[in-house]
């Protein structure tokens, strides 16, 4: 970080609200040009807002925006980009049902000689683009919506930071990424450019280890602004919560010497990045899966849940094969498999209806009397699980596209427990979330567990599978490459089998 007089980027006495419920009050801080600045909070905090703000997609309704010393205005995303405030959404931006390319240029394409858009020009420009972010293996002529999320993240990130950015957003730039020294490396190039970069994430670890300092937001309001160096994890937790953290509850405790009875046995599964993959699930169990972009896992994950049908192998809940040829297929079979995908702005909510619309969704069948189904009655049936995940009821009449990611999370989950599925197929289910949330969701999982439900669950974040399964499944080269018990899981092992270096990481293991 220089030191410059004027900062970069200043918010003074912002406030924001939306009829009763204030998102933002007299929140102030500044970042200068040069410096990574973290923003922290709980989800609901008021970070979306904030970023909404500073993008120029609403405005606030009292206080005053400065860049470079200036008033700043702006009416919507554009200006905000031609003013030099560039950002790489959560929710990813990009047009699922355009090309890499064209979501470059939006939305200006790029003309030949006769004046007509050119996507030729456009794939070519783009695949420079694309080199020089070190992407050079992601095709510009792909539709958007075919690519690994992993993929589309790196494409958001890339076209924010493309624009040469005098500040540069970056919110949850990590969710989706097993890999983050691609980012690194990107982040501390634009900061020795004296570009200047607000950093939201909920990985301290990330944080200390890019921004030097933070500025904590708790209900709406800024609580502090605090150098890095100077605060523990402790003191940045009780600031985001308003007390302290509790210890966290214990990992469960499996009884290797009973195995639990199998709910679904997984045989030779072959598809579409899938190569021979068998598996077993036990009543109660919750088994993590982990592995580095791209090396099956989502693939697994959407065939099992009737998304995708295999193209050979077996699959057999309790002692009955199974052909599931679509999602509901999969509810309901017997005892029911319910999915929570990775992506929850495109694949997880209906964000135009209420959180209790999208909890009851899958169930409006069951909950109709005489083809109808009324107010009351979806309520009732949706307060239980909302219950479980800890949503506050007064978000139930909310459209949810309104709420933070943390709440439509909680929704989503909750959503697949009210289907009474006892298996439930987890994707990343707290990516970018608060430390608060991850704690709810983890609860939800262990009570479904103990309850004789059982939970595969595939996680980016290593640690979370150590602190929540019974056993680790770790996929490398879209087959399963080992199975961990609770003893032997530990990250350093995990990775090395991650990263296909199974033989080093049993020579290492030798000189212990």
């Amino acid at each position: 970080m220089r030191d410059h007089e004027k900062p970069a980027i200043e918010m003074q006495q912002v406030s924001k609200a939306y009829g009763a419920t204030v998102a933002l009050e007299n929140v102030t801080f500044s970042i200068q040009p040069g410096e990574v600045q973290a923003l922290l909070g709980e989800n609901g905090a008021g970070k979306s807002t904030l970023v909404k703000i500073l993008t120029g997609v609403v405005r606030p309704d009292t206080g005053a925006l400065f860049l470079n010393g200036n008033r700043y205005t702006p009416a919507n995303v554009l200006e905000a980009r031609a003013a030099g405030v560039s950002t790489a959404f959560q929710e990813l931006s990009l047009v699922p049902n355009l090309t890499v390319a064209e979501n470059f240029f939006l939305p200006r394409m790029l003309k030949d000689a006769s004046r007509l858009t050119s996507l030729k020009i456009m794939t070519q420009r783009a695949a420079e683009i694309l080199a020089r972010f070190g992407l050079e293996t992601v095709n510009p002529a792909r539709i958007v919506s075919d690519l690994p999320l992993a993929d589309r993240q790196r494409i958001e990130i890339a076209r924010a930071m493309e624009r040469k950015p005098k500040v540069l957003i970056l919110d949850e730039p990590t969710a989706a990424l097993a890999d983050v020294e691609w980012l690194f490396r990107l982040v501390r190039d634009l900061q020795a450019k004296d570009t200047a970069i607000l950093y939201i994430s909920h990985r301290l670890a990330e944080i200390r280890a890019l921004a030097q300092r933070a500025t904590i937001l708790r209900s709406g309001s800024s609580v502090a602004t605090v150098g890095l160096s100077e605060a523990s994890d402790s003191d940045i937790f009780e600031m985001m919560v308003g007390h302290g953290v509790g210890e966290r509850k214990p990992t469960r405790i499996s009884d290797s010497a009973n195995k639990p009875k199998p709910v679904l046995t997984v045989n030779d599964l072959q598809g579409s990045n899938v190569d021979s993959v068998s598996l077993v699930l036990g009543e109660g169990e919750i088994v993590g899966v982990a592995g580095l972009d791209g090396q099956g896992q989502r693939e697994m994950f959407r065939i099992l849940a009737g998304h995708t049908k295999p193209s050979g192998g077996q699959i057999i809940l309790g002692d009955r094969p199974m052909r599931f040829t679509n999602p509901r297929s999969a509810l309901r079979s017997p005892g029911g498999i319910a999915f929570v995908p990775e992506e929850r702005k495109t694949e997880g909510i209906f964000p135009s209806l209420t959180s209790t619309n999208n909890i009851t969704i899958s169930m409006l069948r069951k909950l109709a009397r005489f083809g109808l189904v009324t107010r009351r009655r979806e309520a009732t049936f949706a307060r239980k699980p909302a219950e479980a995940v800890e949503l506050n009821l007064r978000y139930m009449s909310f459209k949810i596209g309104n709420l933070s990611g943390g709440n439509q999370q909680k929704a989503i989950i909750a959503r697949a427990l009210l289907t009474g599925a006892k298996i439930l197929l987890l994707f990343d289910p707290t990516r970018g979330v608060d430390v608060g949330t991850k704690q709810t969701i983890y609860n939800a999982i262990r009570k479904h567990a103990e309850g004789g439900g059982s939970v595969l669950v595939y996680s980016s974040e290593l640690p979370e599978l150590i602190e929540l399964c019974d056993r680790c499944l770790v996929m490398y080269g879209s087959e399963i490459s080992a199975e961990l018990t609770r003893d032997e899981m530990d990250e350093r092992k995990m990775v090395a089998i991650m990263t296909g270096n199974i033989a080093a990481e049993a020579r290492s293991a030798e000189t212990l």
